[in-house]
């Protein structure tokens, strides 16, 4: 009987185009409900997909407190959300539903 390896699912390793980070996003929102924990760790996702280094760079923010923040383990301020969405090229839309 052979041996079965399994690793642990990454999202971001799936998220390889703008489109599939945008529907990517909006699927977490829709599911997400109040939990921001799940939206921030969506975000991590992305952010990794696109390269921590990067966003690093592009918002002024330190790499090491970017993963921290956006992990779901952290609590990032709404500043700091909205210049990592900044830099992912994401904007954010309100709708009545």
């Amino acid at each position: 009987m052979s041996k079965t390896s399994l690793r642990k699912w990454d999202s971001a390793e799936h998220l390889k185009t703008e489109e599939d980070m945008a529907l990517y996003l909006e699927a977490s929102l829709q599911e997400a409900g109040d939990d921001a924990a799940f939206i921030v760790k969506a975000l991590g996702n992305i952010a990794r997909a696109k390269g921590m280094s990067q966003l690093a760079r592009d918002t002024g923010l330190g790499r090491e407190s970017l993963y921290k923040a956006l992990s779901g383990e952290g609590n990032p301020s709404f500043a700091t959300i909205l210049k990592v969405t900044s830099a992912l090229g994401i904007q954010l839309h309100a709708t009545v539903h």
